[in-house]
């Protein structure tokens, strides 16, 4: 009687990996779900919580815009305003936070099976894509507080959102790859997130940059490159129309700089996988 010996193996970069991705999507899907679970378990006011962290930035933000009279579109009131830059703002630290730690925080399920690595980060921005959802909640509220009525540009906004899911999840992949083999990034991930929260355009107007004459071109082409820029300029427009970001030199730069992310995100995640359950 022969014996038959099955040899189970990972797939390869040039043929079964992405291939795995859609046969593994029970495990994406699982892996999500019980993120959703255990995100609010325990906690006294469970999801409200998505509420009031970016409820709160708001009436931060806007005291700040006030205080230091950053501008604002005629007719357009200043909570609308803050708030429609920072719940996209929330939504990508909340997923780069999260995609970054995800490897470290499922450690024990790397060493066990095989699966790609990449259902891991890519679940747990669902679980921050569901919270932003509910903290629209917030910037719908304020603006029936307001009587302001969005125009139809509004209907583009599912796209921003989509270079907010790229933005974080290409920076995260990257980091999340770093902090399986250099620990010293959880300590850094907070530090990323709180500076790109100050020169992010949320309690001012990215036209406050570009009109300035006291500040020089080259900082102006080095704020351009904040991926953010682009999301939140992206989505003030949905909300309040005006002109187009979308022809202007720094929104392009901004959304090439989020795409070039992403692609490198993937690549160094890709090339650095194999080493996770050694390592880790």
């Amino acid at each position: 009687m022969s014996k038959h010996r099955i040899i189970i193996e990972p797939g390869t970069e040039n043929s079964n990996y992405w291939k795995d991705l859609w046969n593994y999507r029970g495990l994406f899907y699982f892996l999500a779900w019980r993120d959703i679970l255990v995100r609010y378990k325990q906690t006294v006011i469970g999801i409200a919580w998505a509420l009031i962290r970016p409820l709160l930035t708001i009436f931060v933000m806007a005291f700040i815009g006030w205080l230091f009279e950053s501008r604002v579109p005629d007719n357009v009131p200043r909570l609308v305003f803050v708030a429609a830059a920072t719940l996209p703002w929330q939504f990508f630290s909340s997923s780069f936070s999260e995609t970054s730690n995800s490897l470290i925080a499922n450690s024990n399920l790397l060493t066990k099976v095989y699966f790609p690595r990449l259902i891991v980060p890519a679940s747990t921005v669902i679980v921050c894509l569901i919270d932003f959802f509910v903290s629209v909640v917030i910037l719908i509220g304020i603006m029936i507080y307001y009587q302001y009525v969005p125009g139809v540009e509004v209907i583009m906004l599912p796209l921003f959102l989509l270079l907010a899911l790229v933005t974080a999840l290409g920076t995260g992949l990257y980091i999340a790859a770093l902090n399986v083999k250099y620990r010293d990034f959880r300590y850094i991930i907070p530090f990323i997130v709180q500076f790109g929260l100050y020169v992010s355009p949320i309690a001012f107007s990215s036209n406050d940059i570009y009109s300035s004459e006291k500040i020089p071109q080259v900082i102006k082409y080095i704020y351009s490159m904040n991926p953010m820029v682009g999301v939140i300029d992206g989505f003030r427009w949905c909300i309040f129309g005006g002109a187009s970001p979308i022809n202007t030199s720094g929104f392009i730069i901004s959304v090439a700089i989020s795409i070039l992310f992403l692609i490198i995100g993937i690549w160094y995640f890709r090339r650095m996988e194999k080493s996770f359950a050694d390592v880790i």
